[in-house]
């Protein structure tokens, strides 16, 4: 799992017949505390995250165990809308 922040969306008139409908996001990489990192992916929101929300991402092989994206031409999707994190029994990051 990669945390990452939705910073855009990408529009796409053509695209395969498997992933027809869904919104495809363009996410930045970010450290556990929301902290960004220099490196982004474009993913299909299984979740219906918003601009600005901090996500969890799957990627590669794992992206295709999805029921809306099994054997289809993905490699990255918006699997969960993060609300808080703890680390070492601290907060970090509380949405």
């Amino acid at each position: 799992m990669i945390f990452g922040k939705i910073v855009g969306t990408v529009v796409s008139t053509q695209k395969d017949d498997g992933v027809q409908g869904k919104r495809y996001l363009i996410v930045q990489s970010c450290q556990p505390n929301g902290d960004l990192l220099n490196e982004f992916h474009v993913a299909i929101d299984l979740v219906g995250s918003g601009y600005g929300e901090m996500v969890l991402l799957s990627q590669g092989s794992s992206a295709r165990q999805t029921q809306d994206t099994y054997q289809k031409a993905v490699d990255c999707v918006v699997v969960g809308i993060v609300d808080l994190v703890e680390e070492k029994n601290c907060l970090v990051y509380q949405k």
